[in-house]
């Protein structure tokens, strides 16, 4: 643990919060992408199908068990307690595109061949690319609500506070985990076009637009 991945943890946290918040006061799944969340909910099950068996800490544990719990929630939220207000024909990404890829990357490149260590390779990859439903979605429409440019920026932030996070482990005791650096990277090249318009126009008190 160092500062830069608590910090990560913590704007990780703090996304989810921002999307139920979203989701609870405006009583709508309005401009949220059921497929992103679906996918997120994915990761976070394959990545930690060692929560009972491999017990690291406290935090760590508790941590697992808040990413699945409030993945699950918002997925029920979007399907049974809110879905008149989502529209599917807005949110058409084709997760085939992604998920397919993924898979193949995950037999490819992984730390042994087993179904452990496959199912964590392909969470890994499928996490760098699960917010592009979402980014799609927003690419159709051409605007967003304020606070969901709040959530997917909470999500950039703590993948580039990750990035650090490696950086950190590497000059402290040498570490260095490719499959995961690879795909924080690429996560972060995603979140690019996004952060610029979140930082020149949102936190400068203008709506969310993208360019015509």
């Amino acid at each position: 643990m160092n500062i830069f991945r608590f910090l990560g943890d913590l704007s990780h946290l703090a996304s989810i919060f921002i999307l139920l918040h979203k989701i609870q006061t405006s009583r709508s799944c309005r401009g949220i992408s059921f497929k992103t969340q679906a996918l997120y909910l994915l990761v976070f099950v394959l990545r930690y199908l060692d929560l009972f068996t491999n017990f690291v800490s406290l935090y760590n544990t508790l941590m697992k068990l808040f990413f699945i719990g409030s993945s699950a929630y918002v997925l029920y939220l979007m399907r049974v307690r809110f879905r008149p207000t989502q529209d599917p024909s807005l949110d058409t990404f084709n997760v085939a595109y992604i998920v397919g890829p993924c898979a193949l990357l995950a037999l490819i490149f992984n730390y042994s061949f087993s179904f452990m260590e496959i199912s964590w390779s392909f969470s890994i990859w499928t996490e760098s690319v699960a917010i592009m439903p979402q980014l799609f979605m927003l690419q159709r429409t051409g605007e967003a609500e304020t606070i969901t440019t709040h959530y997917i920026a909470a999500l950039g932030l703590y993948r580039a506070l990750y990035i650090f996070n490696w950086i950190w482990r590497y000059f402290d005791d040498g570490s260095i985990d490719p499959i995961a650096v690879t795909a924080g990277i690429i996560q972060t090249a995603i979140y690019a076009d996004f952060g610029y318009i979140y930082v020149t126009k949102v936190l400068q008190g203008e709506k969310f637009e993208l360019p015509a």
